[in-house]
């Protein structure tokens, strides 16, 4: 055994040299003997690579995998002989000073090395290292735990009365009382031992709760996924470099330790955590024949396939040709998804008289995405603050719908449901993308109080009923044409919105189709009732999505003079002498987002005029809804004017559309004019 033990330590000596981990270790000592101070513990961080050990000494790559504390031992006992050999640290006396934390930068791709806490036995018994992901749903703040602590026998004739025989040094998995405690005893004469506190060295501590990515499936409002998954949440602890290394609400990949760890009663499993690795989704890089293929068919003009997209969209929920408006600003809102702090956000608002089929019509396109979210009314919207459940005390950042939707959608139902206070917050996390948390430091054993800003990275949607609200939609004299009776909300809060659409429904044209899809579904929900759900099915839209959202666009110089002209005009347009402008700053920002939105939709990537006068008459409608009708006068629906059922429909839209662009550029002209696009007239 020992020649074996011997063989490995060459071999670590071997590996260390080639791997470039010796000239690191040699820098790392080098700092700590120019400090000149003595410490109890001298801590070093080595990186190694299973399958490069395992080819040099197979045994020592079964220890690394399997034995992962019987290693750093070895690997502790290698660098002890080093520092002395090489005179590396003066002040270093023995080995049980030394702290090795070794990091695998991967672990075999096999079923055995996978954790997995939805799927029993969960092995928190053999200490060794696994492979496990999830996401990040709560997040403690940084603490301080004990790395090491050095101990001398309390009798002053003991030889162990000095020097640094006694060293303890956390270990994975141990708690706090494990490490430095008062009933230790002396090998040599048995007496108490009692710790220097002079040579206690602290380090940080964060504990994060961590999740199953099956959650997500879990938070839609609509799936077709059957099948049935336990879903538990396990604590995950991060020491040191590791500390704040993790975002709440992100997707992780780690390599660590399982442990169970005893609070009083309670036992929980965690991991200790040795890597940390973020976790990117990557979108597929095709789409479907079908879409291909009518993508073909429609390139003579850059707003046919969009608008086949949109009419043909959700036929499983609603008929093709059903709320063609509102199924084009989801499709837009849904490829302008990405977890970039300065990404161009689309959220949507709703305004209808039938809750049922539009809340069917937004849980149904969320689950396209796979950060989806439909917030359950039991829970919080944005994150909370609550006392660690682990008994440290200490303040716990708890995730929420918005956070699990990074990247992705928050759908938030209906919003007359919410009180005064929600609505308040809601409208300021719209404005900033960002929501603060205060954490008073009395209530949680700290110090100081603090202030914590998380960034909000998703889409929101919503909708009003104003059918069953008790404030009916009532039309009343002193409003514009066009105008709408937006009472129910908070005029501030319906600014934020990117969107505005309004979806009477249902009308008396398409009240026969909705009914009689509505019938065949409540009789058989499996049914497939149109030809169109067979050739573009959920999956393709799912895979299209996800493919057009990853496209990088970039705007044409015609599509900004377009979009800057109707955004400098309608602001002089749209104006009071009491309030100034009805146009918000962001309105410019809305228009982009739009325009590069359609960009995407339409599997391109430079932002046309085409886009940008989609992206116009989509701003101009919602515009008109909140303010009544301005000088630019457009339709009611007017984007999509009349029924697409053939070719020669699509032609008549094309011919409309050129129309709605001439008539755009007369407005500009006439309510522009001398104005250079790139003055603020702020």
């Amino acid at each position: 055994m020992q020649e074996e033990i011997q063989k490995m330590k060459e071999i670590v000596l071997i590996y260390l040299d080639r791997s470039g981990g010796l000239q690191k270790f040699v820098h790392d000592c080098k700092k700590y003997n120019d400090s000149k101070q003595s410490y109890a513990v001298y801590r070093f961080v080595i990186s190694i690579n299973p399958s490069d050990i395992a080819e040099l000494d197979a045994t020592l790559g079964n220890y690394i995998l399997h034995n992962p504390i019987k290693a750093a031992e070895i690997f502790q006992s290698v660098c002890f002989v080093a520092i002395k050999t090489l005179s590396l640290i003066e002040q270093l006396q023995t080995e049980a000073q030394i702290s090795i934390l070794l990091k695998p930068t991967h672990l075999p791709p096999l079923p055995s090395y996978v954790l997995s806490l939805s799927a029993f036995p969960f092995n928190y018994t053999s200490h060794r290292f696994y492979m496990s992901e999830g996401i990040v749903i709560a997040m403690g703040i940084v603490t301080k735990y004990t790395q090491g602590a050095r101990f001398l026998c309390t009798e002053e004739t003991c030889p162990f009365s000095e020097g640094f025989r006694y060293i303890r040094v956390h270990l994975p998995g141990a708690t706090e009382s494990a490490t430095v405690r008062n009933d230790f005893v002396c090998s040599l004469c048995s007496s108490a031992l009692q710790e220097d506190m002079k040579f206690r060295v602290l380090g940080d501590k964060q504990i994060v709760e961590m999740i199953d990515a099956k959650v997500l499936n879990a938070l839609k409002g609509y799936s077709n996924n059957k099948s049935h998954f336990r879903i538990q949440t396990f604590t995950v602890f991060l020491r040191d470099e590791l500390a704040n290394r993790m975002t709440i609400g992100d997707h992780y990949k780690i390599i660590g330790i399982p442990t169970c760890v005893q609070n009083g009663p309670q036992a929980t499993a965690c991991i200790e955590v040795s890597s940390v690795q973020l976790c990117k989704p990557n979108g597929p890089s095709f789409i479907g024949e079908n879409f291909k293929y009518l993508l073909s068919l429609t390139s003579e003009s850059c707003w046919r396939f969009t608008a086949i997209l949109a009419n043909i969209f959700a036929s499983q929920v609603v008929p093709p040709g059903t709320c063609n408006t509102l199924k084009l600003a989801l499709l837009l809102s849904l490829v302008q998804t990405c977890e970039k702090e300065s990404a161009d956000y689309l959220d949507l608002l709703v305004v209808t008289s039938d809750a049922l089929v539009i809340d069917r019509l937004l849980n149904y396109s969320i689950c396209l995405l796979p950060r989806g979210i439909r917030h359950p009314s039991s829970s919080d919207i944005f994150p909370s603050v609550s006392k660690d459940k682990h008994g440290t005390g200490s303040a716990s950042i708890q995730a929420c719908s918005v956070l699990l939707a990074k990247g992705g959608i928050c759908y938030i139902g209906d919003l007359c449901t919410y009180k005064k206070d929600k609505l308040e917050l809601l409208q300021s996390v719209l404005e900033s993308r960002t929501t603060t948390l205060f954490i008073p430091g009395k209530k949680y054993g700290e110090e100081a109080d603090q202030q914590v800003t998380i960034s909000v990275q998703t889409n929101f949607w919503s909708y009003v009923d104003v059918g069953s609200s008790s404030k009916k939609h009532i039309p009343k004299d002193s409003f514009l044409i066009g105008q709408m009776d937006l009472s129910l909300l908070p005029p501030n809060l319906l600014d934020v919105f990117g969107l505005l659409i309004y979806d009477e429904f249902p009308s008396c044209r398409l009240s026969f189709p909705l009914v009689h899809h509505v019938l065949k579904k409540a009789i058989n929900p499996e049914a497939t009732l149109y030809r169109v759900s067979q050739q573009f099915r959920t999956q393709d839209y799912e895979e299209f999505i996800l493919f057009a959202k990853n496209l990088h666009v970039e705007m044409s110089s015609e599509a900004e003079n377009l979009i800057q002209g109707y955004y400098l005009a309608s602001r002089r347009v749209r104006r009071d002498s009491m309030h100034g402008s009805n146009l918000s700053a962001s309105a410019l920002k809305i228009l982009i987002s739009l325009s590069k939105a359609h960009t995407k939709l339409s599997l391109r990537k430079k932002v046309l005029e085409e886009d940008a006068l989609i992206a116009v008459l989509l701003l101009e409608s919602s515009l008109t809804l909140k303010h009544g009708k301005s000088a630019l006068c457009i339709e009611p629906n007017a984007v999509f004017p009349f029924d697409l059922s053939n070719e020669t429909s699509l032609q008549q839209r094309d011919i409309y559309l050129r129309k709605c662009h001439h008539q755009l550029l007369k407005f500009i002209s006439a309510y522009g004019p001398g104005i250079h696009v790139n003055t603020n007239e702020e």
